[in-house]
């Protein structure tokens, strides 16, 4: 048996769940969060809080945020141990019939080591379909480092496809290197370039931490005129986006310089009505930051086909 066939047992719920009641109206809602966690670290940056500190309120944010019962959530620097804390917040008040499941593995073995880019999703809502991980590098069938990358990348690619209505979703979420540009700018073409060879589902979305500034050469390829891919920012008109712009705040000590690095991507040929956009706060009165990012957050309306 295979390691994906393993994990998609252990993860999955049977799909003859009763699944939870479609939405109506103009189109199936879909909300999408992204955030970059921050890993667990023993060696904390000054201002930053240990993970048994900063889990229990990350947790409620996602918890708080995904009521919405299509709700994909893909974190980023994700370790195995952070990755059961989650799991179980996301299950511990929800009812059978909106348990939680993931897909993902550590990218620096394939199974349990390294950090994770997982898809948290509900198998009552959504049947998996098939889903994969590749690494982001010449190499991407086996856990490799690519280019310039400083650090082994991956991305985690889910086919989905909604109960009630039939309509399929394909979810990838992605850490792009922080350190090779090289890197960065062959991992958004090699995205773009798998992506573009699925079947047209009913949407197509890219989420994630992808270390590039508008102004870096891979926001650029991704935004490209002859990109398959928008940002899904720049869709939402202003008066129905929320929060601040900036993504990537620090600790308030190292790294002082905010920037936008976190992203949500759509394929130009989903059929979709985008709705909401927003930047969530990572910092509240009791001045602890939940991560070094902001969580984005997309609410989407996937229209039936024609």
């Amino acid at each position: 048996m295979t390691l994906r066939k393993i994990l998609q047992q252990s993860q999955s719920q049977s799909s003859d769940e009763a699944p939870i009641k479609a939405q109506s109206g103009d189109g199936l809602r879909i909300r999408v969060l992204t955030h970059n966690i921050r890993y667990a670290t023993d060696a904390p940056f000054k201002g930053e809080e240990r993970w048994p500190v900063r889990c229990p309120l990350l947790c409620s944010e996602l918890v708080f945020n995904s009521n919405d019962p299509a709700t994909f959530i893909c974190l980023q620097e994700v370790l195995h141990s952070q990755l059961l804390d989650i799991m179980h917040a996301l299950n511990g008040s929800a009812t059978p019939d909106a348990s939680w499941a993931y897909i993902g593995v550590g990218r620096d073995d394939g199974k349990l080591a390294g950090e994770y880019s997982p898809i948290f999703y509900r198998p009552a809502v959504w049947k998996l379909k098939n889903w994969d991980t590749c690494w982001l590098s010449p190499t991407p069938r086996v856990p490799s480092r690519g280019w310039d990358a400083a650090s082994t990348r991956i991305a985690t690619i889910g086919h989905f496809e909604h109960f009630q209505t039939g309509q399929r979703v394909i979810v990838t979420t992605t850490h792009f290197d922080d350190q090779g540009a090289v890197s960065r700018k062959e991992s958004a073409r090699m995205l773009l370039k798998i992506l573009d060879l699925e079947a047209e589902p009913s949407a197509i979305l890219l989420a994630g931490d992808f270390n590039s500034p508008p102004d870096d050469e891979a926001y650029e390829i991704m935004t490209a005129p002859e990109s398959t891919m928008v940002d899904i920012t720049d869709m939402v008109p202003k008066e129905r986006r929320y929060g601040n712009e900036m993504t990537f705040t620090g600790f308030g000590f190292v790294d002082p310089t905010p920037s936008r690095i976190d992203f949500i991507f759509a394929s130009k040929k989903s059929r979709i009505k985008f709705d909401t956009y927003a930047v969530l706060a990572n910092r509240f009165d009791d001045g602890v930051y939940l991560s070094d990012h902001r969580a984005c957050v997309a609410d989407l309306h996937l229209l039936p086909s024609s």
